[in-house]
């Protein structure tokens, strides 16, 4: 089976498309289960973030695979074939793996070494595991990734500060309100980056910092590490009335600050309310940025803004590149390796019929040594062999050489060619 990826990225694609194609929690059952009906599937694993929709897929060839992901994508997800033709993209076998490692190393995010990246990466690899839809093929290519990721986050500064992605949207806030220093803030969401965001509004001098979340017990958690005061979402009107500065990073499907909420919070005011918005699908309703005295951005105001730190210096990103390089190097060796074990195996069986039958045809030339004698000549005969057979065996493992070699070595050595 080849490794075949599909996906829609922040690179070529508005976060209208990725809010469509995002999926939730019951999104991947169903989708899991489109796959283990497909038969050009024989595995997957879904990887959706904010700045990404992608499925991995071991398939038995190329066009077939594409076809069967592709429809896995539209169909799950309710997004008409033709929206994609533009921004979907595909990588197959080494390249596949290349990109997976670069997205789990942030070399392929919005910003660069973005922290949260490894994690979900590992994540979809559990999900489709535990939905027994992942198969082997693409636990090791995940294994691989993850592995790449921990290397260039311990050999590098890439990924290092793990506020950068609430950076640059609270550079635009600062500017926007003349400084954050002394103001009220307001977190929507109490996960990882919720609490990113607490701690980066802390360390810009912000005077007070309220979480609201749906619920309330993982907002007192969170508020209780950062000095915070605690809500739940009924809070919001009321919270956003008295706020300079709103943060919203929820993992909702749907809007969480409408419209009307946001006007009503803001009738009257005479003092300036910025919204960032980092999450997918989008916790702000658009047409809220038209409100008089508020700034809203998102997602997409936030591309031309982003840039990279200067602890991430040109040579710790070419470092990254250069690991990410020696782990697809890695993993594609393991991959011959086991794509042509037969062909191996299948050489050193044929070594030792050798041997047995050289040995078997010169038995009475041989009866009159001794045990250990006897010993010594049928070592020294499988040695030969075994050392004739290394070296072919080591070259074809390691190098890049199509797979028609290691045909035409088998029909060399009289034996089934690899993969019939």
């Amino acid at each position: 089976m080849a490794v075949l990826a599909l996906g829609v990225s922040h690179r070529h694609a508005d976060v209208a498309l990725l809010e469509r194609l995002a999926f939730a929690d019951e999104d991947l059952v169903k989708a899991y289960r489109r796959t283990e009906d497909d038969p050009a599937i024989d595995g997957a694993v879904i990887l959706s973030t904010c700045n990404r929709v992608e499925i991995y897929g071991s398939v038995p060839s190329y066009h077939a695979g594409f076809q069967a992901l592709k429809r896995v994508l539209c169909e799950s997800r309710g997004v008409a074939a033709d929206d994609l033709a533009e921004p979907l993209y595909s990588h197959y076998e080494g390249d596949a793996a290349e990109h997976l490692f670069a997205v789990a190393s942030g070399l392929d995010s919005m910003v660069l070494g973005e922290p949260q990246i490894l994690s979900q990466v590992r994540e979809a690899w559990r999900r489709a595991d535990a939905e027994e839809a992942g198969g082997t093929v693409l636990g090791a290519l995940f294994q691989a990734a993850s592995r790449t990721g921990r290397r260039v986050r311990s050999e590098t500064s890439v990924g290092a500060a793990p506020d950068v992605f609430v950076s640059a949207g609270a550079d635009l806030a600062a500017e926007a309100l003349g400084g954050l220093e002394g103001r009220h803030a307001v977190v929507v969401g109490a996960g990882q980056m919720s609490a990113l965001a607490v701690e980066h509004v802390r360390r810009r001098g912000v005077a007070t910092v309220r979480v609201l979340n749906r619920s309330l017990e993982r907002a007192r958690a969170l508020a209780g590490r950062t000095e915070a005061e605690p809500g739940d979402l009924a809070d919001l009107p009321e919270a956003v009335a008295g706020a300079d500065l709103v943060i919203s990073a929820t993992g909702a499907a749907g809007v969480v600050l409408s419209e009307p909420l946001l006007r009503d919070a803001t009738a009257g005011r005479d003092r300036p309310l910025f919204v960032l918005d980092i999450a997918v699908p989008r916790d702000v309703e658009p047409p809220a940025g038209d409100l008089p005295n508020v700034t809203l951005v998102d997602i997409d105001g936030l591309r031309a803004s982003v840039a990279v730190r200067a602890a991430e210096t040109a040579a710790d990103i070419e470092r990254a590149h250069a690991i990410v390089g020696d782990e697809v190097r890695r993993y594609a060796e393991r991959r011959r390796a086991e794509r042509l074990g037969p062909l191996f195996r299948a050489m050193q069986d044929r070594g030792d019929a050798v041997v047995r039958a050289e040995l078997e045809r010169f038995r009475s030339d041989l009866a009159g040594l001794e045990p250990a004698e006897r010993e010594a000549v049928e070592a020294l005969a499988r040695g030969v062999v075994a050392k004739l057979l290394h070296g072919p065996i080591t070259r074809l493992r390691a190098s890049d050489a199509p797979d028609t070699d290691a045909r035409t070595l088998a029909e060399l050595l009289g034996i089934e060619p690899p993969g019939e």
